[in-house]
């Protein structure tokens, strides 16, 4: 393939944003052997518009979008899937070869795909699910739940009207806890999800009481810096399967490098080392 036909996507990004995906695109374009490019770029709010428009005749085949833009490019884009409408936002982007932009979101096919393969045999109907936080990443954590059958979600909030109103669009499934109480939520829950930034790095401490866990439950924890999180390390302690946030950026990558480079990437420990540098 000649270097004027080898296909290029890249990760567009807010300024002062970072990206882990171009040091795993590089890694997986090495390990298959394809011809690519992966590229991160700066874009100003006011220039989104044009860089979409002009990154197909450039080459590209495709564009993950951070979250800082992932609302914005809806407006941009000729075809958007179900799951981006629901989420309101669109983290993938696909240059078709008619001309049209293709807007999707993987995300919540990343948070289940990761948990099935963390720990087979899951099945998201075998008991509650209890999810910490109210923002974009629990809605997606919501709807993809909800898509795979769970039956009832406990819900909670530092900011309960943020709750309240995801519990509106998405049904009475959902149960509000006041975060005073967030400690009772994983009693008997077999789905636990911590989808705040309590944990990241720079971001305070998750110290949310956990002892009501159920040893086998599953606990989640979406945030890939670091992997391994004081939420998860404590619901290891107390018996509990899980599924860090580096499984899950694996995951939602790799069905769009499948798209652009025409190859399943493989999802090993290499991968994993990559996409946690």
């Amino acid at each position: 393939m000649s270097e004027a036909s080898t296909p290029i996507a890249a990760v567009m990004l807010a300024p002062g944003e970072t990206s882990r995906l171009p040091v795993l695109f590089d890694h997986w374009l090495w390990a298959t052997q394809l011809p690519g490019r992966y590229l991160p770029l700066t874009v100003e709010p006011q220039d989104i518009g044009d860089v979409i428009s002009a990154l197909p005749k450039a080459g590209f085949v495709g564009l993950h979008i951070s979250a800082a833009y992932q609302k914005a490019v809806l407006d941009h884009a000729d075809i958007i899937t179900d799951r981006a409408a629901l989420m309101s936002g669109a983290n993938t982007l696909i240059f078709r070869r008619d001309g049209k932009i293709h807007a999707d979101n993987t995300d919540g096919y990343g948070f289940i795909e990761n948990i099935r393969l963390s720990v087979p045999g899951w099945d998201a109907r075998l008991g509650p699910a209890a999810i910490f936080g109210a923002g974009r990443a629990a809605r997606v954590v919501i709807s993809a739940l909800i898509e795979v059958g769970v039956g009832q979600i406990r819900l909670t909030s530092r900011t309960r009207p943020k709750a309240e109103q995801l519990r509106s669009e998405f049904g009475t499934r959902i149960e509000v806890v006041d975060w005073l109480k967030a400690g009772n939520m994983a009693e008997g829950a077999a789905t636990v999800v911590n989808a705040t930034p309590l944990g990241t790095r720079g971001n305070s401490d998750f110290r949310v009481p956990l002892d009501g866990l159920t040893p086998g439950a599953v606990a989640c924890d979406l945030t890939v810096d670091p992997p391994a999180t004081r939420f998860l390390q404590q619901a290891a302690a107390y018996g509990c399967h899980v599924a860090d946030g580096v499984g899950m950026l694996i995951c939602q990558a790799s069905p769009s490098f499948e798209r652009w480079f025409g190859q399943r990437p493989p999802n090993d420990e290499d991968a994993r080392i990559a996409a946690a540098s």
